[in-house]
This record gives C-alpha cells, sequence and structure tokens, in this order.
C-alpha cells in the first residue's frame, strides 16, 4: 500500500497541471449579449410613464452594443492571423523546450517518487510536440512547393 501512495504522491503535480489545463478551457467571461437582451426584456416590461429609467436603461443597453462592436472591431485582426497561422516554427520551438526540458529532468535525483511518472509524462509530451512539429515542416514545405511551381 505504501508504495500506491507514493505513486499517488509523485503523480500529484501531471494531475494538478492537467486539472488546470482542464479548468483553463471551461473560464469564460461575462455573456455580454445575454445581459443585453435581459435589459431589453427589462425595458420592455417597464411602464411608459417612468420615462427617466426607460431612457437610463436604454443608455445603458446602447453602451453595451457599442462596447461590444468595437471589441468585434478591434480583435478581428487579431482572429484573421490567428486563424490563418500554421504554426511552424512555434511547434519547433516547443519541440525543443520540451526535449531539453526532458534532459533537465533526467538529471534530477532519480529516487524521488515524482521521477519516474514526470519522466514518462514528458516522453509523451515530447512525442507528441515531435508529431506537430514534423507535420507542420512537411506541410509547410508541400506549401514551398506548390508555390514555386
Amino acid at each position: 500500500m505504501p508504495a500506491l501512495a507514493d505513486l499517488a504522491v509523485g503523480i500529484a503535480p501531471i494531475a494538478g497541471g492537467v486539472a488546470l489545463g482542464a479548468a483553463a478551457g471551461y473560464l469564460r467571461g461575462p455573456d455580454i449579449r445575454k445581459a443585453i437582451t435581459q435589459d431589453m426584456e427589462l425595458l420592455d416590461h417597464l411602464p411608459p410613464e417612468q420615462v427617466q429609467r426607460r431612457a437610463e436603461l436604454q443608455q445603458s443597453i446602447d453602451s453595451r452594443i457599442d462596447d461590444l462592436v468595437a471589441t468585434v472591431n478591434r480583435y478581428r485582426p487579431l482572429r484573421r492571423a490567428a486563424g490563418s497561422y500554421r504554426g511552424s516554427l512555434r511547434d519547433i520551438l516547443l519541440f525543443i523546450c520540451a526535449i531539453l526540458f526532458t534532459g533537465v529532468w533526467w538529471s534530477v535525483d532519480h529516487h524521488k517518487d515524482s521521477w519516474l511518472p514526470m519522466f514518462v509524462v514528458l516522453i509523451v509530451i515530447s512525442v507528441w510536440t515531435a508529431g506537430y512539429a514534423f507535420s507542420g515542416l512537411r506541410r509547410s514545405r508541400l506549401s514551398f512547393r506548390q508555390s514555386k511551381d
């Protein structure tokens, strides 16, 4: 049983990193469109004689819509650039960093409980990033050949 506990303690940093990565994918900001829709419904339910409140609520709705349009216009070029980027250089650098970190981890004391699980994860990450790097290189080589012809 102590070996199982040692293995669990050794896997804890890896599991924490996976949990953090999974949580980062689900973190989102407030839904501005839903808030605008709710405010518009509230505006419809306000009696017409409450002119001041209706005007302030309409001003708030208009401000949110203007902010939404400005945000879309500001990030449109960034989205276009991110969509067209194929990332071969980034993938190569990530592969090199994974290999270097695996080499650094090899220098750590092998008797630590977390050494073997982390080393296995680093090898898997290195293989995974190598796949991305080499597929990016192949893609750029093919596009270079097509543009050359």
